[in-house]
């Protein structure tokens, strides 16, 4: 007769009538933990005050690691073992200050019974917002409903009513009034730009926009690994690559290319914060190496026909290998070092090649529209994503601080390539250093965009903005509040307010592409209808929708 043997399971942790049980959530690299916590626990006594305030008391659901120098969950492993420890029907708040890893806890919530609150600190310092946003997108793609809240010092009336009214409902309602949901029967498919759009999306549905992807899953981003369904049912194909392959490739690139490579940006004005301990400065052999993984990307986008390329790296080849931006931002560009083949054809010869960093398919799905839409009406066709980082008020006006963890086209920096500054990745995240392309982002009217997935639905928000050029001494405290070596923009987007995007986005990326105002109403129409012939679902945001 066959018995079971499990481990003895002790009793559940279940809150009492006026206890709050809360977990946190961070990175699965110590050193970023370890450097973030500070900012949690100030965030933690913050957060203590107002459950008090409210007559509540926080209960913490894991203990703080004395000897690891933090109290964060930092694994899968070690969220599971929180979660099997926790009453399935409490009440969870999730408290988010720094980057985090969704997959830590994202399957834990999604079986949780109770109630689950993702609370952010609306700070710089570390992207606790960023991660919050992140874990939504992951919780809204795994089908759990969720309450969001955000704050910058816990004591708003934003912060307290919601919490208030989670504590006592379990539900915070999101604000979604600033998004309109088009459909094939709106009118902008019959206008002249619509049907433009139309015949570009009946183009890529007939030959296939194939999204090449090296390792496709990465730093936690669950929102970011769409269903092979839904990519085959809008026509975008994934291309499953293997960064070791990568490594391969980029070996076979000799010196002297490199050297050729390096130069070409060199002699168009790039600075380079050269040091000599490549431990913690940029050194040239680190930058070298980043051609390498240029050409190397450009090969395999010829080789297999791919129409955007993007690499996982941080927790694939960050040990492997000189970090990914230089190359990413690089190939994005339409001004590009002359990528050979290894016959000696150029690889696509004056058009940038869409660059899905991190390999998010949320963010290849519109660039890789946005680069065929534009590139098929002759308008610049660079397209990038940012974290949405930050933002804060200058002379009366909220400024987002969107701000890609390395680089961006040289296309879309103040002074392109001669505007762009290599600084060293933190050695905090990249022990193998390597360059990045930094700088400020330039002025100019934006598309934005972002795709997530319901079910196996693509769905994906659409808007417009205007990005700015702030003054040195604002631009220069945003930076420092932020990451100094990452390039920064700086933007407003039309009609939507801050607590709109924060309730509503479904990731921590966005994605752009810069369209001069007499272009943008046209090409916004043509966006629209390019998307809904790809059957996605569209919903335009703000004052995007007058466009239409």
């Amino acid at each position: 007769m066959l018995t079971v043997k499990l481990p003895l399971e002790p009793a559940y942790l279940t809150p009492g009538p006026h206890e709050v049980l809360f977990v946190t959530n961070a990175d699965l690299r110590e050193s970023a933990n370890v450097a973030c916590w500070p900012v949690e626990a100030k965030y933690e006594a913050l957060l203590a005050k107002a459950l008090t305030a409210l007559g509540k008391t926080p209960l913490r659901a894991h203990p703080i690691k004395a000897d690891k120098g933090h109290g964060f969950i930092s694994s899968q492993r070690e969220g599971s073992d929180v979660f099997a420890a926790i009453d399935p029907d409490a009440p969870v708040i999730v408290l988010l200050t720094a980057w985090q890893y969704s997959h830590h806890l994202a399957n834990c919530l999604a079986r949780h019974k109770g109630p689950v609150l993702l609370l952010a600190n609306f700070d710089g310092t570390w992207p606790g917002l960023v991660g919050m946003l992140c874990m939504a997108g992951t919780l809204t793609s795994l089908g759990k409903p969720y309450s969001r809240l955000w704050s910058e010092g816990f004591d708003d009336a934003l912060f307290v009513n919601g919490l208030k009214t989670w504590l006592s409902t379990g539900w915070i309602e999101p604000d979604l009034s600033h998004l309109t949901h088009v459909d094939a029967a709106h009118p902008v498919m019959a206008s002249e730009a619509g049907k433009l759009g139309i015949q570009i999306g009946q183009w890529s549905l007939r030959h296939k926009e194939i999204i090449g992807l090296f390792d496709a899953y990465c730093m936690g981003m669950m929102n970011g690994v769409f269903p092979l369904k839904a990519l085959a049912d809008i026509g975008m194909p994934m291309e499953a690559l293997s960064q070791s392959d990568l490594l391969v490739e980029m070996a076979k690139v000799p010196l002297a290319l490199r050297e050729e490579c390096l130069s070409f940006y060199e002699t168009r004005g790039m600075t380079f914060l050269w040091g000599n301990d490549g431990a913690t400065e940029l050194v040239r052999e680190q930058v070298l190496e980043q051609c390498a993984m240029l050409i190397a990307l450009g090969r395999y986008v010829d080789r297999f026909g791919l129409s955007a390329v993007g690499v996982q790296y941080q927790q694939g080849l960050a040990r492997a290998c000189a970090a990914s931006d230089f190359a990413e931002g690089a190939i994005g560009s339409t001004t590009r070092f002359p990528i050979p083949t290894e016959d000696g054809r150029i690889v696509r010869p004056g058009k940038p090649i869409p660059c899905v960093n991190e390999v998010d398919m949320g963010t290849a799905i519109p660039q890789t529209l946005m680069f065929r839409l534009l590139d098929s009406l002759g308008l610049p066709a660079e397209t990038t994503l940012h974290d949405i980082r930050w933002g804060s008020d200058f002379n009366g006006t909220f400024y987002w601080d969107f701000e890609i963890s390395g680089a961006v086209p040289f296309e879309q920096l103040k002074g392109g390539i001669a505007g762009a500054t290599g600084h060293r990745q933190p050695a905090m995240y990249f022990p193998k250093g390597g360059s990045t392309i930094a700088g400020q982002g330039k002025a100019g009217r934006i598309v934005w965009a972002r795709a997530h997935y319901e079910g196996t639905k693509v769905k994906l928000h659409v808007g417009t903005g205007t990005a700015v050029e702030l003054p040195k001494q604002e631009f220069d405290r945003r930076l420092a509040a932020t990451t100094k070596e990452w390039p920064l923009l700086n933007c407003v987007l039309d009609g939507v307010t801050r607590d709109q995007l924060m309730a509503a986005h479904q990731s921590n990326h966005i994605s752009i592409a810069y369209v001069d105002e007499a272009h943008l109403a046209d090409v916004v129409k043509a966006f629209v209808a390019q998307a809904i012939t790809h059957t996605i679902d569209v919903y335009v945001a703000g004052d995007a929708r007058n466009l239409l």
